[in-house]
Order: C-alpha cells, then sequence, then structure tokens
C-alpha cells in the first residue's frame, strides 16, 4: 500500500470545506455560524445562531478573541459557514451602497442582558439619518439619569453597524467613543448624511 501523500488543490479543499459546513448545519451540529466581510468600514465578522445575528465585529476586536468569546457564552460549536449569513452580508451590502436604511435580519441578543441589552434593542428605533445624545436615549429606556450607562452599553454593542450604536452621540454633538473606532463611526455618519 502506498502512503505518499497526494496534495488537495485549493478548489477541491474549499469545496470540501463548503459540503463539510452545510452537511454540519443539517446534522444541528452548528450552534454558531460566521464568516467575514470587506466593508468601507475594514473587514467585519459576522456570527449566527439559529435565532439571528448575534455578532458583529470589527477587526480591531481581534476576530479570534470574538470566536473565543463565542464559544464560551454561546457554544464551543462554531463553524466557517458563509452560507447561513448569506442574507446578513446582502443587507450589509446594500447599507453600505446606500440602498438600505433598515435592517430586517433576525436578531439574537444574547451577548447582552439588563440595562445594557435594553439599550441596544432600543438603538435600531434612531433612524437612519438621525442622530440622539447618550441623555436622549436614556430617556427613551426610562431611566434618564442613566446617560453614562447608556454610553457603556454603546461601547459593548455586539451588534455594530446593525443595532446603530455610531448614531448616538455626546450632548454637546461630539462623537463620544465606538467600538470601531472614531474613523469608522465618522464614516457610518457621513454614509447616513446623520444630523
Amino acid at each position: 500500500m502506498d502512503n505518499t501523500l497526494f496534495p488537495i488543490d485549493s478548489a477541491t479543499l474549499t469545496e470540501l470545506k463548503a459540503r463539510l459546513a452545510v452537511e454540519a448545519q443539517e446534522r444541528g451540529l452548528v450552534d454558531v455560524a460566521y464568516r467575514t466581510i470587506d466593508t468601507p468600514v475594514g473587514p467585519l465578522l459576522l456570527a449566527a445562531t439559529e435565532a439571528g445575528l448575534v455578532r458583529v465585529a470589527y477587526e480591531k476586536e481581534d476576530f479570534s478573541a470574538v470566536l473565543d468569546s463565542l464559544a464560551s457564552k454561546i457554544s464551543p460549536r462554531i463553524l466557517k459557514a458563509p452560507r447561513r449569513l448569506d442574507p446578513v452580508a446582502e443587507e450589509i451590502d446594500e447599507y453600505f451602497s446606500g440602498t438600505r436604511l433598515t435592517f430586517d435580519v433576525p436578531l439574537d441578543f444574547s451577548m447582552s442582558s439588563g440595562f445594557r441589552q435594553s439599550v441596544q434593542r432600543y438603538l435600531p428605533h434612531i433612524k437612519y439619518g438621525h442622530t440622539e445624545s447618550y441623555k436622549e436615549v436614556a430617556e427613551h429606556v426610562g431611566n434618564p439619569k442613566a446617560s453614562r450607562a447608556v454610553g457603556t452599553a454603546c461601547a459593548t454593542n455586539p451588534l455594530p453597524v446593525v443595532v446603530p450604536c455610531h448614531r448616538v452621540l455626546r450632548s454637546d454633538g461630539s462623537l463620544g467613543g465606538y467600538i470601531g473606532g472614531l474613523e469608522a463611526k465618522t464614516t457610518l455618519l457621513n454614509l447616513e448624511n446623520a444630523a
């Protein structure tokens, strides 16, 4: 018997990985599917559970660390399975091309809890092209004195871009912080012509 290893060309390897991803999903072996996409604000990692999109991460967050966090908080059964995230990638492409003003994909907020999750669930109500202050968001979620906690909820938003924490500014109109960096926040606000 010949034990020589035959190298597999990259096209065959890609096809085998795709088949593995499909079979794993069909058998219910994938709890978190992920993929990366290129955008005007840099590469983004997208991750989804059966419930919906659970994580959008900027490259500066370290994709490996993000996947480790998902493994510890959601499930270690994570697989690169781009097809499950095709609808999300399509909506994000439409957003960056200026043809989508709201996202319709289901969201999974299980990476947050309590007040932070309340804030993050409110953020999609800030319309495209508009901004609110941390204080205004605090008032909308029923805790007018929690401006600082709103800032923390925005800073820890697991779904940036899709859940628009970039639309929240300081009371004086300055940017405040942003998980993707101030350049990314500025790019998103300029894309939306936010005022």
